[in-house]
């Protein structure tokens, strides 16, 4: 398959699913299947579900070791194109080059393939004479019209060509060209295998199977370790990868015969051996001609500068064409130093290569041929845990995902790439071949090791355990007394993905079933035995120098082909998925090959039936031919059950029998021959005592058994009587026969064998005889059970005349039975009419007399006669059908007029059910009674009467469905609504129907709600006031849910919409962030907080409160008082994170509570940054106000922007809450505000103001001539002291905040008076500004005024002072770490720069 060829499964083989009768007998089904599955060569067998065996293996104690597959050296051909691969890489490695293989069209080029398709072409030279190289290229698969023919040209001529020319020995000198190795000596050369394992031909121990995959990348130099340690690396003297020979991108070294005086000294790491320096030391003399194997070194180049030496002149003489002349143009060879002109070599050489070089004489060992391949044992010990582990990663990783996951298609086609890819070199291990007797089988064994539980043992002792199947008694093995491993005795298999067994036939061709025990899928591809040739004759074509050297390459059990080659080349394949718990059948000589999905356990193990005696002779001839060892004798287990046929199961022994006649012709044939050719002595031997090894003719290594020729003089050799001639060259007087039995004693057990079997035909006579008796001639039934007996104590095997008795014994006995029944009364159930005909004429047929038949016949005599059972009248009354069926009921047989009477009964029944559900007095009709009555009408005797009926309910029904369906479709709130008159005219015309239907009353509610919606809108909507938001949001809802199309219903939502809208944009203005309040609370007055909160205060035991803190019940009323009263002695909680009382505390100026500097957010001394006080020393103008979070509870915006809400509030047609309280509170808001604008007016609060004007002007003033007159006394000094000067200026303005706590208690006031009317009326109207949620200037004018007119509160001020002055400080810091951070990042830079 080329690498761009995707694989096609092939056919399916049979499946068979076998009956627990079928089942019972294992031989016997297979046997029976045969015929068709033989012609697949393999078959699946599921058993019946329950048949589930136990798993028996000891899980903890099995320990084994797999064999390494690689699986593209699986393949038959990608082996092959690595075998080339393999001779040509070793080509230019002797050479001094290291083969790289080209990409072309981003594949690697298969040079094997090019060096073919070049030969098929005709060769090189003429390829290229006829410009072929496009044809080359359309054969190798790559596409037109893009100059690949020249480069495959290019890649040919300079990689391949030398390798070819030198194969063809055209490069070498005529004396030395290398002769082909020929057939005889191929056979001379090759061993055939005697080992017991079937995959036994282990790798040279020298090869690298992963050698391959290393072409494909850059090899690293090799060290000077690596050439000590390499001995052919030291040889070559390679000290660089990569090509060393000209055309091939070589690296050269000058290697140019040179003068004398030009000869440079070795290179200083040149390894010369102890042994060239002592023949330095030793002179010439010692130097003919043992040298030519060492590398060029010191020694040799002085023997080519000795002119006088006799080899002088020889050494300068090319060995292609003899002369001497041009010896620039010679080459010395590094291995024989032989010389050859550049020129005369093939393919010539246009400059001298330069680098270590070999003569074409050298090369010549890469031609030896191949080791055999075989399978490496893999190092590590596996227990099932833990090769499970490795194979579910290998398979998880490989696929990247899980294991249970990947599809069996999907591993199929990668596993038949990976064979077929040279590039790709996946591994992966196979427990192949674990011998049960070992290990323990995964069948539970009865061998007295452990005890087995009933469970077990009926398990142990089935036909289809596979240690019970070989040795049943209808199994040819089972008289083979040796446990022979894998045949007689199972075979464990535990596999992982890409596993595989390749194409093979069973040892002796015999047949083999294997039982996939738990695991993952198993694939197996078949081929039947018809093709086994074919198949053959196939892989010796495509793959014939696989074969050369390994003729039985196909019975070692290590070479695969992809089925679509085969299928390709006219060879019939089928496929199967063996999962848990199915067998897979092979068939004599079916070649079979596959591999596993993934982790599994398997168990498998041959068996021969009698129909495997011709195939296993033919393989016995087959492995003659070959040379091949057997496994065991096959006359010897022939001869063996001839020896006992009365222990042989009657097909065996006929079949047995047939054997043996071929066997006693042939020995008689031979002998006879051997007594012609003058061998007269003979000696009988026991053959069976010998070891095998012993016993094998020395030329074709059979196993001998009925006969052998020996030797005196060569008592170590025998031979088989087919090859008499190859024994020995001793005298005939010298050689005798060796035998078993004599030709008499073999006539003898022949003779026992046909009684055996000709046993069967005087019985089977006898049973035709008595089966075929007429009447008056029949015999008794002990007769019967007589030849019934005689069958079973014979063993005669299962076949068509015993079946035939055996049916009719049991025909007797059921008629007797049967009839004793029926004479006496005691029937389990009535027979019908035509049951009583059918036994008498049953019993009138059987071979021998019935006693019971006359009686049986006088009972059908005196059968009613059917007339009396049916009545004139088309429907007799229901009181005359019922008597008469108590009367036919008292019958012995059940009479046909019993059946139509019951019919007739039960077409009143139903009739009658019919009108009295439809009539008047009938209940309530619903879908369901429609139903039941339609379905009870279908089991009916039909009539006229009964088909008008069904036809009346079958209408009613349907347009009952009809509107139902119509129903439904309005109901359904997924499809378009209807308008109300729609569904009220669908639910007028369906109650016309006499049928109760569910989905219209469903529809008449809604129609009901819908209409008691509408109403209610109308009484919202003619109210006196507008709507509220709740009604009409609780409409909404309602009539959203109503499955009617209503015009008002888009309305009144567009309505709630603008509602929400409204609101939200409120609550955005209103409400802080993460506000814990809502809108409404935030806009109603606090008036009923307030009086909860004093309700509480007064109900929680005033009079223990009074007691406690010594306040009046007025005072309670008040949060300051009690604030300060707790700030006493004993410890109280304050602020919103209620911990104790801690140093910068303020009170909030409207509740009097008190709250920590770092828990809420207290004012700016100096104001707001962005407009600061113009003089500090105005402290009225300090901001000391401070609200705490729960009086001021929104954001309080300015009185336009409230009345910008008001006015789109108008436009709403709807009643908010909201909107009401918004109105309450500016309403307030205006009021306050004209009432503290007339306050403000007054000319005594107008004069306060100005003299609060005034105050702040001479402050300023006298600031300025301050700093006028120590810019003075600056100026007076020196710099130092200006500059000093300048930082302090420069500190002190950095630190303003700090500059205002030793001026705190400087402050003095008040500044100005106000009479205590007034007083009083700005403080009320402060309180009552403080509570509005509304920003008005005239609050803050209002608090300055009775700030300035107060004392200053030092203790107040200094702790904002200390509050704020903390905070710069934690800022301050936070920037400097941030600056020495940066800093630091910044040297860091510097030096990684």
């Amino acid at each position: 398959m080329e690498g761009g060829d995707e694989f096609v499964p092939p056919p399916e083989c049979p499946v068979f699913e076998p009956s627990w009768e079928e089942f019972a007998d294992p031989l016997g089904y297979i046997a029976k299947i045969r015929p068709i599955a033989e012609k697949s060569g393999i078959c699946k067998i599921r058993p019946p579900p329950d048949w589930q065996p136990p798993f028996a293996v000891e899980v903890d104690n099995f320990r084994f070791t797999p064999r390494i597959q690689r699986l593209n050296e699986l393949e038959a051909e990608t082996r092959v194109k690595l075998n080339y691969l393999d001779r040509i890489a070793k080509f230019w490695e002797i050479q001094g080059s290291s083969l790289k293989i080209p990409h072309i069209e981003r594949r690697i080029l298969d040079l094997f393939s090019l060096a073919k398709i070049v030969t098929e072409e005709g060769g090189f030279e003429t390829v290229c004479k006829e410009r072929r190289w496009a044809r080359v290229a359309q054969k190798l698969g790559y596409p037109p019209g893009k100059n690949i023919g020249s480069l495959l040209r290019s890649h040919y001529e300079r990689i391949v060509y030398p390798f070819e020319m030198f194969q063809s020995g055209a490069s070498l000198p005529v004396p030395c060209k290398p002769r082909p190795y020929e057939s005889d000596d191929v056979d001379k050369e090759y061993k055939p295998h005697s080992i017991p394992l079937r995959q036994s031909v282990q790798p040279s121990k020298m090869s690298s199977y992963g050698r391959r995959a290393n072409r494909l990348q850059p090899e690293p130099e090799p060290t000077e370790e690596d050439i000590e340690k390499n001995p052919e690396l030291k040889k070559l003297q390679i000290y660089g990868a990569g090509p060393k020979m000209m055309g091939l991108g070589l690296v050269p070294r000058d290697k140019a015969r040179k003068k004398d005086s030009d000869i440079p000294p070795p290179p200083p790491n040149l390894i010369v051996k102890d042994e060239v320096k002592k023949k330095e030391e030793g002179g010439a003399d010692d130097l003919d001609g043992s040298g030519k194997d060492e590398p060029c070194t010191k020694m040799t180049m002085r023997l080519r500068r000795n002119i006088t030496n006799p080899q002088f002149v020889d050494s300068f003489v090319c060995r292609m064409c003899g002369r001497g002349d041009e010896d620039e143009k010679l080459l010395l060879c590094d291995g024989c130093d032989d010389n050859y002109h550049t020129f005369c070599l093939l393919p010539p050489l246009s400059d001298p290569p330069k680098g270590n070089w070999r003569c074409p004489k050298c090369v010549a060992e890469c031609k030896k041929p191949a080791e055999a391949f075989g399978f490496e044992q893999a190092t590590r010990e596996y227990t099932l845990q833990s090769f499970g582990e490795m194979a579910d990663t290998f398979k998880a990783d490989y696929f990247n995902m899980p294991v249970h996951m990947v599809p069996t298609e999907l591993v199929e086609k990668e596993f038949w790439r990976l064979v077929s890819s040279i590039e790709e070199d996946v591994t992966v291990e196979y427990g192949a071949d674990i011998h049960s007797k070992e290990f323990g089988s995964g069948f539970p064994v009865n061998n007295g090791k452990r005890h087995l539980s009933e469970e077990e043992e009926e398990y142990a002792r089935s036909g289809w355990n596979l240690n019970v199947m070989p040795v049943l008694e209808q199994s040819v093995l089972c008289h083979i007394n040796a446990d022979i491993s894998g045949m007689k005795v199972p075979w464990l298999y535990v596999g992982m993905v890409f596993s595989a067994f390749c194409w093979h036939i069973e040892d002796h061709w015999s047949y083999s079933i294997n039982y996939l025990h738990w695991g993952e899928p198993k694939t197996w591809y078949g081929v039947p035995s018809v093709a086994a040739e074919k198949l053959e004759e196939v892989m010796k074509k495509l793959t014939p120098e696989l074969f050369e050297f390994q003729p039985d390459l196909l019975h070692q059990l290590v070479t695969i082909m992809n089925p679509n080659i085969l299928m390709a080349h006219g060879v019939p394949v089928v496929r199967t998925n063996q999962c848990a718990g199915e067998f897979v059948i092979t068939f004599p000589r079916a070649y079979h090959s596959g591999f596993n999905q993934g982790y599994n356990f398997a168990e498998a193990v041959n068996f021969c039936t009698a129909d495997w005696l011709p195939t296993g002779r033919s393989c016995i001839e087959h492995y003659r031919r070959l040379r091949r060892y057997c496994v065991f004798s096959h006359e010897e287990l022939t001869c063996k059950m001839a020896a006992c046929p009365e222990k042989l199961d009657l097909n065996l022994a006929a079949a047995t029998h047939r054997e043996m006649f071929i066997i006693v012709q042939e020995e008689r044939k031979l002998r006879k021959a051997l007594l012609e050719k003058g061998v007269t002595e003979a000696e009988r031997e026991a053959f069976e005592l010998l070891p095998d090894d012993e016993r094998q003719c020395d030329k074709c290594k059979t196993t001998c058994f009925l006969s052998a020729l020996a030797c005196t003089n060569c008592t170590e050799r025998l031979v088989c009587l087919y090859h008499t001639q190859d024994l020995c060259s001793c005298p005939t007087d010298k050689l005798y026969l060796r035998y078993r039995y004599t030709l008499d004693e073999l006539l003898a057990m022949l003779h026992r064998l046909k009684v055996r079997a000709e046993s069967f035909d005087s019985w089977a006579n006898r049973v035709k005889e008595a089966l075929e008796q007429e009447e008056g001639n029949k015999i008794g039934i002990k007769d019967l059970e007589v030849l019934k007996e005689e069958a079973a104590d014979r063993k005669f095997p299962d076949n068509e005349l015993l079946q035939r008795l055996t049916g009719v014994l049991d025909d007797i006995h059921r008629c007797r039975s049967r009839s004793t029944e029926l004479l006496n009364g005691n029937q389990t159930s009535r027979m019908s009419l035509q049951d009583l005909r059918t036994l008498v004429e049953t019993m009138h047929n059987l071979p021998c007399v019935i006693e019971q038949l006359g009686e049986v016949q006088v009972g059908m005599l005196e059968e009613p006669n059917g007339d009396e059972w049916k009545k004139a009248a088309p429907s007799p009354p229901a009181a005359d059908i019922q008597a008469l069926l108590e009367e036919g009921a008292l019958l012995p047989v059940v009479a046909p007029a019993c059946e139509l009477l019951a019919g007739l009964q039960e077409q009143g029944r139903w009739l009658e059910q019919v009108r009295r559900t439809l009539g008047p007095e009938g209940g309530e009709v619903t879908l369901a009674v429609l139903r039941n009555l339609m379905e009870a009408g279908c089991n009916v005797p039909q009539s006229v009467s009964v088909e008008t009926a069904m036809a009346e309910l079958q209408e009613l029904l349907t347009i009952a469905e009809r509107w139902e369906e119509k129903a439904q479709i309005c109901l359904e709130h997924s499809r378009q609504k209807h308008p109300l008159s729609t569904l009220e005219a669908i639910v007028n015309e369906a109650q016309l129907i006499p049928v109760q239907l569910p989905n219209i009353l469903s529809l008449q509610a809604c129609l009901s709600q819908a209409r008691a919606w509408v109403t209610d809108l109308e009484e919202i909507q003619n109210g006196e006031h507008y709507p509220c938001l709740d009604d009409l949001e609780g409409l909404v809802a309602i009539g959203r849910d109503l499955p009617v199309r209503m015009e008002e219903l888009r309305q009144l939502e567009l309505q709630v919409a603008s509602a929400h809208s409204w609101r939200d944009k409120a609550s955005k203005t209103f409400l802080k962030k993460s506000s814990q309040h809502s809108l409404l609370e935030v806009l109603c007055p606090r008036v009923a907080k307030s009086k909860k909160r004093e309700e509480d205060c007064v109900s929680s035991e005033a009079d223990s409160d009074v007691n406690v803190l010594g306040l009046t019940a007025q005072d309670l009323r008040d949060p300051g008082a009690i604030v300060k009263c707790t700030n006493g002695d004993r410890d109280q909680l304050v602020c919103v994170c209620g911990g104790p009382p801690r140093p910068l505390v303020h009170r909030c100026h409207l509740c009097k509570d008190w709250f920590h500097g770092g828990c809420v957010p207290f004012p700016s001394v100096l104001g707001p940054a962005e407009a600061p006080l113009s003089n500090i020393l105005c402290w009225w103008d300090w901001d000391t106000r401070f609200l705490c979070p729960r009086c001021q509870r929104s954001r309080r915006p300015r009185l336009e922007t409230i009345l910008a809400l008001l006015v789109a509030l108008q436009r709403l047609p709807v009643r908010l809450p909201e909107g009401e309280a918004l109105q309450c509170l500016t309403e307030r808001a205006i009021n306050w505000q004209g009432r503290a604008k007339q306050a403000l007016e007054t000319p005594e609060i107008q004069g306060l103001l100005e003299r609060l004007q005034e105050l702040r002007q001479t402050e300023i003033k006298e600031e300025k001539k301050t700093d006028e007159q120590q810019q003075e006394e600056e100026e007076k000094k020196g710099n130092k002291e200006e500059g000093e000067s300048q930082k302090k200026d420069k500190e002190k303005a950095a630190n303003g905040i700090q500059s205002l706590v030793p001026l705190v208690p400087c402050l003095k006031g008040p500044v100005i008076e106000l009479a205590p009317s007034t007083r009083t009326q700005l403080e009320e109207l402060q309180l009552e500004g403080d509570i509005l949620e509304v920003t008005l200037d005239q609050t803050q004018t209002i608090y300055r005024l009775l700030q300035a007119a107060s004392p200053p509160p030092h203790q107040t001020l200094l702790t904002l002072v200390q509050v704020e002055e903390k905070g710069g400080e934690i800022v301050r810091g936070e920037q400097k770490g941030q600056a020495r951070e940066n800093h630091v990042n910044l040297e860091n830079e510097k030096r990684k720069i």
